[in-house]
């Protein structure tokens, strides 16, 4: 017991290096895949067939393949195959790859989420709109919009819980996100090698992470009780 309050402080500091890189991941990813995310959509509803078509493959594809393999195709692909690596080295290019990916892959997640809660928007209220005088694109931002966000807030919350455990997938390409981490303390770190107890405080981060997000995703739900 002793031994382990002497290395605490050596394994919160490392744990808390970890968790800011996976902060900065899933971060990054919302902000990216959010609005790509509904540009896909939009793709996948063109009534230009082509368009649709592709942006639907491409959707199955993304989906239908794990998130880890994208990951080491996106990191190695360049370099290994095209020999143009454009990621860079060390944790910055590793971490630019981690993002690319994540983004794309919850884009495509997202995507689908948009569809079904755009499609769930009686055409009615489109059609009323048009006979007021109003334009496709101001239905969409003053009807559609809104009605579609109150839809889609328990399914997106869903997928960014799952986004906060999907970003320890990053220790595939050697990022060093809080597993990395935590798991570096069972093969020698600083050290201290053969201690398992610090993937326990792992969790625990996790557990707190996922509890806020579910708090105040579940604070917004209740806001949106108005298109009720």
């Amino acid at each position: 017991m002793e031994l382990i309050l002497e290395q605490m402080p050596i394994v919160i500091r490392s744990l808390n290096i970890g968790f800011l890189q996976t902060l900065k991941l899933f971060a990054v990813t919302l902000l990216g895949a959010v609005p790509l995310g509904l540009v896909i959509a939009f793709g996948s509803m063109s009534r230009f067939r082509p368009l649709s078509f592709f942006t639907k493959i491409v959707v199955w594809i993304i989906r239908g393949t794990p998130l880890m393999i994208q990951l080491l195709i996106i990191y190695y692909f360049p370099g290994l195959v095209l020999g143009k690596p454009i990621w860079g080295g060390g944790e910055t290019g590793r971490f630019l790859a981690a993002s690319v990916s994540f983004i794309f892959n919850y884009a495509c997640y997202f995507s689908e989420i948009y569809r079904g809660g755009i499609q769930s928007v009686p055409v009615g209220q489109e059609e009323a709109g048009l006979v007021l005088g109003m334009t496709r694109s101001q239905i969409f931002f003053k009807v559609t919009l809104l009605q579609m966000i109150k839809r889609i807030v328990p399914p997106m919350s869903n997928e960014i819980i799952t986004l906060v455990k999907d970003t320890s997938l990053a220790r595939i390409i050697a990022l060093q996100e809080i597993i990395w981490a935590g798991q570096a303390f069972m093969k020698g770190s600083q050290g201290i090698s053969g201690a398992i107890w610090p993937m326990f405080f792992t969790a625990v981060y996790y557990l707190i992470f996922s509890g806020i997000l579910t708090v105040l995703l579940g604070w917004l739900e209740k806001k949106l009780d108005y298109f009720r």
